[in-house]
Order: structure tokens, then C-alpha cells, then sequence
């Protein structure tokens, strides 16, 4: 397996948290070697950086979207789990607003069995697809990310602040031991607030893989969510 097929699995494992060689090479099942003249290719494509053999993503990558083939492999059944329990708080002819994450993707099928709902999301993937369930659909355009395929920046702002939904569906990378809510992007996570104070119920979903850590910036507390849904026991405020 060449370092080009490996690139997304060492931007996945240290967009969690900093390795040593030698973790890297116990998680990759390479050897120790190996994974030095990766990390020489990834230092040159300014991806990452090493220091005593402690590899961590550039500040400068840290703000990217985690890449959408990543997400798609994440969870896929726990993300199953949580749609199935979400859709339960939708109701024939709502608005519902999704944001471009993989777990609110997962509710599609769900939503296209009810009548007159209407989505509004910043997802490409999550449009294009609704709107192939025969579900009405508005997405706000903008900026897309490479990464995510998702629609940010003002564009996608003001689009989103000029409609009201029934409930509004995102996800995160990490809720913290004290009830942080936080992702790696910034620009999405504006979105996300948008969506929170534009809709009646605002529900996280996050598997129970993503509690206990912290990412780079924070879109909430707990506090401000109606509602946590998870593969694990759901919380509700």
C-alpha cells in the first residue's frame, strides 16, 4: 500500500490527537521505518509536523473538514441507529434542517416516508439526495468545502438565517466530560448555530464514540441542546 492510500488513514488517527512513531506503526500495522518516510512525504505536503518523534497535523490543517470518505466509514451503524430513533421527532409536514454531516445524512430515508417535509441543508450530497427521495429541498449554496462537499461562508449564512424550521438535526466531532459540544471546523460550526437558533428543537446526534474528547472549537454546551440522541442512552434537557 503506497503512502497516497495511507494519506487519509494518518489524517483521520491525528486528527484525534498527536502520535509517536511508534503508535503510528502499531495502528497502520507498518513498520516504524515506513512510517518515518511517510511522515517525510506528509511534512512535504505540509500536512503535518514532527517534533522528537511526535507526529501532529499542521495548525493549519487543524481547521479542515475531516474529508466526507472518512466520515462515511465512521460509525455506519450506530449512525443507522440514531436516524432510526430521530426521525421519531418529525412529524408530517415540518421543516427540518440538516447539516452537511453524515449521521443527519443517515435520516433521508427516514424522512422521505413522511408527508410534505421540507429540508433545508447545507450538505450537497445530503440535497442531492433528498431531493432524489422526492422531498422538497433547499440548500443554501456558498462556499464549498473540497473536503466535506458542504456549502459555507456568508452566502450560506444569510441563506440560513432567513428560514425557520420545526427541528434542526447536526452532528460534532467530540462532546467533552463537562458537556462541550466541539468540531474541528470553525465555519461549520457557524452554520450549526444559525440552524440552533432558527429552529423550534435543536437535536445532536452523536454516537457514543465521540463523548469524553475535544476538538478545536466549540459550538455549544449540552445545556443549549432539547435533546442528545446517541447509540447509547439519549439525553434530553
Amino acid at each position: 500500500m503506497s503512502i497516497y492510500n495511507r494519506e487519509e488513514k494518518y489524517i483521520k488517527l491525528l486528527s484525534e490527537r498527536s502520535y509517536t512513531v511508534k503508535e503510528l506503526s502499531e495502528k497502520l500495522f507498518i513498520s516504524e521505518a515506513t512510517v518515518r518516510r511517510d511522515v517525510v512525504a506528509l511534512k512535504e505536503k505540509e500536512l503535518v509536523r514532527s517534533k522528537r518523534g511526535v507526529i501532529n497535523l499542521k495548525s493549519r490543517y487543524a481547521d479542515q473538514r475531516i474529508p466526507l470518505f472518512i466520515r462515511d466509514l465512521e460509525s455506519n451503524d450506530a449512525k443507522k441507529e440514531m436516524a432510526l430513533k430521530a426521525v421519531s421527532y418529525v412529524k408530517d409536514g415540518d421543516v427540518v434542517m440538516l447539516d452537511a454531516s453524515t449521521s443527519a445524512y443517515h435520516l433521508l430515508a427516514h424522512l422521505a416516508t413522511l408527508k410534505n417535509i421540507l429540508i433545508i441543508t447545507n450538505g450537497s450530497k445530503t440535497a442531492i439526495d433528498a431531493a432524489a427521495m422526492g422531498i422538497k429541498t433547499i440548500c443554501t449554496g456558498g462556499e464549498m468545502t473540497p473536503e466535506s462537499f458542504s456549502y459555507v461562508g456568508t452566502d450560506a449564512e444569510a441563506l440560513l438565517r432567513r428560514y425557520h424550521a420545526d427541528v434542526a438535526f447536526f452532528s460534532c466531532r467530540g462532546v467533552s466530560d463537562d458537556g462541550t459540544v466541539t468540531d474541528n471546523s470553525v465555519l461549520e460550526n457557524v452554520l450549526r448555530r444559525i440552524m440552533m437558533q432558527n429552529a423550534k428543537k435543536k437535536i445532536l446526534l452523536c454516537d457514543k464514540s465521540k463523548f469524553g474528547k475535544t476538538y478545536l472549537h466549540t459550538l455549544c454546551h449540552k445545556d443549549e441542546l432539547d435533546m442528545i440522541i446517541s447509540n447509547s442512552t439519549d439525553l434530553k434537557n
